[in-house]
């Protein structure tokens, strides 16, 4: 059997394999904190959930246009208006069967032998994937401890050559929680006037979960980037909806038909009963992700404390998403053996920062998206590990 070439440049998500450790562990009778996941503990909202069975029980069983119903376009419309103050025509927003297709379908797009792309390392390890999957050359910019993660606009735009097709941002950013403010990315968005050739993928599929009341920083407060802006958002970290596969993408108008065209190629159409869910989500109350955000900064303030107070360890604060990125050098350790020492003695799931580029091998990356029990229960697990 010969297979294409290509398929053997993708890559996939560590998360995976170590889910797949955790739970033969948990088979074997093994107790092991998870750790690892990028899902919260929460329940999706119950008029979701409610919404999606009415949906089912009035027949809703069908095909839906392959950029998802309008009532689902109009609902995001509507959400992106009233948190941005920005407008969006529904025909240029794209219901997806999760965020991951519209990264495929927008890196696919730019990507091609000769072509450079832009991303973050670490990063979400999709990006790098899909990118060496087309052709394309990748070229990283590093997100540093000492930045606290942020983005350097001075340092993306100085990567940018007449070679570079697509520049990929994330914020708030997996796997760091690093968040960077508004001000920062003004700078980058006007710097970005010099590059109208460029393409910007926003991946703001945290922008929810920000931490200290600040403003989020959406690509989509600056109209004159919409001819080539593709923003990647949905409901998984937002609404605790991440088995629904469920999210949206904004692309700029003249992209839309061959965004059209590779859904009608791939999927077909997302999930009929999960868009009406969708909808009551957007629509609904908020109390459920005020809820969760209270709950997420308690547990947030007790990992970081907790990780400080181990051995070699050292931890910053994220100001965004579920997640912390503790430096663990000082242990002697890199991250991979920390990561395995961890879940093989401790009983502690986590994810080496090598699953997300090669600039964070000193690093791991744990969620606090968990009980503050768990989270206390494996701190103490580790703090004995490390004795």
């Amino acid at each position: 059997m010969k297979i294409a070439k290509n398929v053997n440049k993708l890559g996939t998500e560590a998360v995976y394999n170590i889910f797949a450790k955790t739970k033969k562990l948990s088979s074997q009778g093994k107790e092991i904190i998870d750790l690892s996941l990028g899902q919260s503990d929460f329940k999706s909202p119950k008029h979701a959930v409610d919404a999606a069975i009415k949906a089912l029980t009035d027949g809703h069983h069908g095909y839906t246009l392959p950029n998802g119903i309008i009532e689902c376009r109009q609902a995001v419309s509507k959400k992106i208006k009233s948190l941005y103050k920005a407008h969006v025509d529904p025909e240029r927003i794209i219901i997806m069967p999760g965020g991951k297709p519209t990264m495929h379908y927008a890196i696919s797009f730019f990507g091609e032998a000769g072509a450079e792309i832009i991303y973050p390392d670490p990063g979400f390890p999709i990006y790098e994937s899909m990118i060496n999957f087309t052709g394309a050359k990748p070229v990283s910019y590093n997100m540093i401890e000492n930045d606290n993660f942020s983005i350097n606009p001075d340092k993306i735009l100085s990567l940018i050559n007449e070679k570079t097709r697509l520049l990929i941002l994330n914020n708030p950013h997996n796997p760091t929680g690093g968040f960077t403010e508004k001000k920062i990315i003004d700078k980058l968005a006007i710097g970005l006037k010099k590059f109208p050739n460029v393409v910007i993928l926003s991946d703001e599929v945290y922008d929810r979960l920000i931490f200290g009341n600040k403003e989020i920083p959406t690509l989509l407060n600056y109209p004159y980037l919409y001819d080539r802006l593709i923003v990647l958002n949905g409901w998984s970290k937002t609404y605790a909806m991440t088995g629904w596969r469920l999210g949206w993408g904004v692309w700029p108008e003249n992209l839309v038909e061959h965004v059209f065209k590779f859904c009608v190629n791939s999927h077909s159409c997302v999930n009929t009963p999960a868009q009406y869910g969708a909808i009551a989500a957007l629509n609904g109350p908020e109390q459920h992700l005020n809820e969760m955000m209270k709950e997420f900064n308690l547990r947030r303030q007790l990992i970081v404390e907790g990780l400080n107070t181990l051995k070699g360890v050292k931890c910053a604060l994220p100001g965004g998403s579920f997640f912390v990125f503790p430096n663990i050098q000082g242990t002697g350790m890199d991250g991979e053996k920390f990561t395995e020492k961890s879940l093989e003695e401790a009983g502690v799931a986590m994810i080496p920062g090598t699953a997300f580029g090669k600039h964070a091998s000193n690093y791991v990356r744990m969620n606090f998206a968990t009980s503050r029990e768990n989270i206390s229960k494996a701190i103490e697990k580790i703090k004995k590990m490390l004795k």
